[in-house]
């Protein structure tokens, strides 16, 4: 799949059918051993010391605890490659589903980048999105299920 693309857009947009499909595997098998996920970059909420998640272990859990609960949607609006890198302009639309009728809905507007080895494994993938941003705010909504 996107075997005729840029390496390191290959690899985002495999990122992207792995998480919209759930899986997990795939995912996982994307990055390099010592690879690193920075979304968003420094101290947030996801990241409370701001060191990013680096190696297997870590990766697994981000994606307990950050994909696996969510129906994630990506929409790439625009992608600029170069060298092993990709930056993508992404908004990205997360739905969690609370119960009862109700769900948090995050939209985030950011510049995304993916950074590949030789081998095309992902070495980073670094989100640049303000956490600060009212426009990337968690919202409670009525799903009118429950």
């Amino acid at each position: 799949m996107f075997e005729n693309e840029h390496p390191a857009r290959r690899a985002a947009l495999l990122s992207r059918e792995y998480v919209r499909n759930k899986d997990k595997q795939g995912w996982l098998g994307l990055y390099a051993e010592d690879a690193i996920i920075e979304d968003p970059i420094g101290v947030s909420m996801i990241d409370p010391e701001g060191n990013g998640h680096r190696g297997p272990a870590a990766r697994e859990a981000f994606w307990d605890n950050f994909i696996a609960p969510a129906s994630i949607d990506i929409e790439i609006m625009q992608s600029f490659a170069a060298g092993n890198e990709v930056a993508n302009h992404i908004e990205i639309t997360t739905t969690i589903d609370m119960g009862e009728g109700k769900a948090l809905v995050q939209t985030v507007i950011g510049i995304f980048t993916y950074h590949v080895n030789e081998q095309g494994k992902l070495l980073s993938l670094r989100g640049y999105w303000e956490t600060d941003d009212p426009i990337n705010s968690l919202t409670e909504v009525d799903t009118g299920t429950g």
